[in-house]
């Protein structure tokens, strides 16, 4: 399947893609941990038209994975302060995992964050979330534990994982 998977930059108009993808995706990644409460709340606060919008005018970078015509993947990835770049959003659909999408999404983050001269790649990550094991054989290493809340009476129990860039 790797020789058809292509990564190309998101626009506007990828917008329901990247919800959809999400809505398929979260449900299989947190849903044994995560009430369907809390990933409806996080869903809509993150995914929504008005919010995919707002974090693509504020300079995050969206990438789509296809495999042939089909999108089954996409990342996010920022510049942020002290000279770092963040790992916003990388899900692929449930059915295409394990085929080098996710691999190709984090390699093109870590091009993004090369390309802005950051000093390091970092993420938010679930304390339960698997994905962890898939970052740590990418070089990540954890930096610390945070709990963040994020309205609605929810909070993320996450690790904040980190891949240091030589340029």
């Amino acid at each position: 399947m790797s020789t058809a998977l292509h990564i190309r930059e998101a626009s506007k108009n990828d917008i329901a893609t990247i919800r959809d993808i999400a809505t398929i995706t979260w449900p299989d990644a947190y849903g044994t941990y995560i009430s369907m409460a809390q990933l409806n709340y996080m869903l809509d606060m993150m995914y929504s038209d008005d919010s995919l919008l707002n974090q693509i005018n504020n300079g995050h970078q969206f990438y789509i994975a296809e495999h042939g015509s089909e999108a089954i993947g996409f990342a996010s990835v920022s510049k942020e302060a002290n000279n770092a770049c963040k790992l916003n959003k990388l899900y692929v659909l449930p059915t295409a995992q394990k085929t080098g999408a996710g691999k190709a999404l984090l390699h093109k983050a870590i091009e993004y964050a090369t390309a802005n001269s950051a000093n390091c790649l970092y993420l938010q990550v679930n304390k339960q979330n698997n994905a962890q094991q898939f970052y740590s054989k990418h070089g990540f290493t954890i930096r610390e534990a945070a709990v963040l809340e994020i309205g609605g009476g929810y909070i993320m129990d996450d690790y904040i994982m980190e891949l240091k860039l030589n340029n």
